[in-house]
């Protein structure tokens, strides 16, 4: 991603869950954080814009929307085409949860901010020379989020301009479509770990900067 005068927009969402219960429940082997950045308000209308006829050609239903967990392969690839002229990236990093120390698995936030606070640290924010947008999806308590935001931006404004602003929005995905497009990358990186199923993620590989697994040591 080059340096860019224009608005830096990070949509990060994630696929699995923090369940951590293996003997009475039946949770995630792995959780997914997944960050879709995209560069520039022209680049992310046409991002939006993608999303939009998606659903309204392929679901019509003004208020349908995209889950990566339900879609068909068919609905996916139709995104993707029309994704083909935004100069998107997508960056993602995957917890293994049975590596996770037993008391730090009742802090489920604490784990969720690390493991996007590791991804972001793979984006090369030092491009962006306007602001940064980071839009997550809504899910936290008004205390998590507090310190969600605190945390993030405490280790991004490390790394830009100190003129530069960055905003951190929560926002459900029904009301963001970007959240959408992030969501259905997210499952199909997700789902290349947990079910050794790659038959979506081969499509869109070519978009992913960095994909990795992250092994907590015993």
């Amino acid at each position: 991603m080059k340096r860019s005068e224009e608005v830096l927009y990070l949509y990060l969402d994630e696929s699995g869950d923090l369940g951590f219960d293996f003997f009475a429940k039946k949770p995630s082997k792995y959780f997914t954080v997944t960050v879709l950045a995209v560069s520039g308000k022209d680049n992310n209308r046409l991002l939006i814009n993608a999303v939009k006829k998606t659903i309204k050609r392929r679901l019509r239903r003004q208020d349908a929307e995209l889950k990566g967990a339900k879609d068909s392969l068919a609905l996916k690839k139709y995104l993707y085409s029309q994704l083909g002229t935004v100069p998107f990236e997508i960056y993602s990093l995957t917890l293994n949860k049975q590596r996770v120390y037993e008391s730090l698995a009742k802090q489920k936030d604490r784990v969720y901010n690390f493991i996007a606070r590791n991804v972001l640290d793979k984006i090369p924010v030092e491009n962006a020379a306007t602001r940064i947008e980071v839009i997550i999806d809504k899910s936290k308590s008004k205390k998590e989020i507090r310190e969600f935001n605190e945390y993030i931006i405490r280790h991004l404004k490390g790394r830009i301009d100190p003129r530069v602003p960055i905003d951190v929005y929560h926002r459900t995905s029904h009301e963001n479509l970007g959240l959408q497009a992030a969501d259905t990358f997210s499952w199909g990186i997700f789902r290349k770990y947990e079910k050794k199923d790659e038959e979506w993620f081969s499509i869109f590989r070519e978009k992913i900067r960095f994909d990795s697994m992250y092994l907590p040591e015993k």
